[in-house]
């Protein structure tokens, strides 16, 4: 395993990956997601990633599921002290804001920041979480309300550090200059979709925000924010046949990536999946990726790409294609 440091040295030390949890408790079964968090932990992973509301959308679900399944591997293997556990708020269905989700997402108000944290150190079985993400943009609420009772957690010891996942890069700025000009911790971490395709052009907004750019140039002018990523490897759609390409991501802008995607896992003898775990890794800002898995044989598929270095010729044909 390999490590570093979240949030530019000030946040805790965190494996190169991360093992997310969204589907443990629902779609992956309690005996298979512990089988995955072992090996994982067996393999030197510390960094696990869940939120309030996973999965919430898959029937009969109510959105404790990932945590409360974390919770229990966390007390029956005794790995609290050596994990670094980041669970999210502001995506959770509330139904007083009525009937159909995301519509009646919870929201960052500073009383469902508090209560919302609450729920979550219950189900997960303990008193602090080492990051804490704002998991959606709410622009009903002041932004100056979610940062004073974000940075209230951290001052409280409850919460470690922060991020935000799904938030334009000007709005993520303007937290992070809004906390700095209050003398409050701010945002050191931001969560947002990023895989090797890039999505087309024109799509609407919707809650998740895509890597761009902007953000990327946005991370490297400061290394106090260490960006993570989610669906990196597209549900399997890279290696399987049975899974096509998501809409946002089937144009013919992928044909010629997808090619030259191809190309440089024969030539590194790894897989098309591993080497889109690498980009990420070894690129001039170094992403965390989030590992989205549900079998032992995928999570280490996915560890092997840690040791894989794309040259920087392959690198070049990868970004250019």
């Amino acid at each position: 395993m390999h490590y570093r440091i979240l949030g530019g040295g000030q946040g805790p030390r965190i494996s190169a990956v991360c093992l997310g949890a969204l589907p443990f408790g629902t779609t992956v079964d309690e005996r298979t997601s512990f089988a995955i968090l072992d090996r994982f932990a067996e393999a030197g992973g510390t960094f696990l990633d869940t939120a309030n509301t996973y999965a919430c959308w898959v029937p009969g679900a109510t959105g404790d599921e990932s945590e409360l399944l974390l919770g229990r591997w966390l007390r029956s293997r005794g790995a609290a002290g050596r994990t670094v556990l980041a669970t999210k708020v502001g995506a959770r269905p509330d139904p007083a804001r009525g009937p159909e989700w995301p519509a009646n997402a919870e929201g960052l108000g500073a009383p469902t920041v508090r209560a919302a944290l609450q729920g979550s150190l219950r189900r997960l079985g303990t008193d602090r979480v080492d990051l804490y993400y704002a998991h959606i943009e709410d622009r009903g609420i002041p932004l100056e309300e979610t940062v004073e009772a974000l940075a209230g957690l951290v001052q409280d010891g409850v919460v470690g550090t922060l991020g935000a996942g799904n938030h334009r890069t000007w709005r993520l700025a303007e937290a992070r200059h809004t906390a700095a000009g209050r003398g409050l911790p701010g945002f050191r971490a931001v969560q947002q979709r990023h895989t090797y395709l890039r999505p087309r052009r024109g799509l609407p907004p919707d809650l998740q925000v895509e890597t761009d750019e902007e953000l990327l140039d946005y991370a490297a002018a400061h290394p106090d924010l260490t960006p993570v990523g989610y669906g990196t490897l597209m549900g399997g759609a890279y290696s399987r046949a049975d899974r096509p390409l998501p809409e946002r991501y089937d144009h013919p802008g992928s044909v010629a990536r997808l090619r030259v995607l191809a190309e440089v896992a024969a030539e590194c003898g790894a897989t098309v999946n591993q080497v889109v775990l690498a980009w990420l890794m070894g690129g001039p800002v170094p992403v965390v990726p989030v590992l989205g898995v549900s079998s032992v044989g995928q999570l280490d598929e996915s560890l092997a790409a840690l040791d894989l270095r794309l040259d920087p010729v392959q690198r070049a044909r990868l970004d250019t294609a």
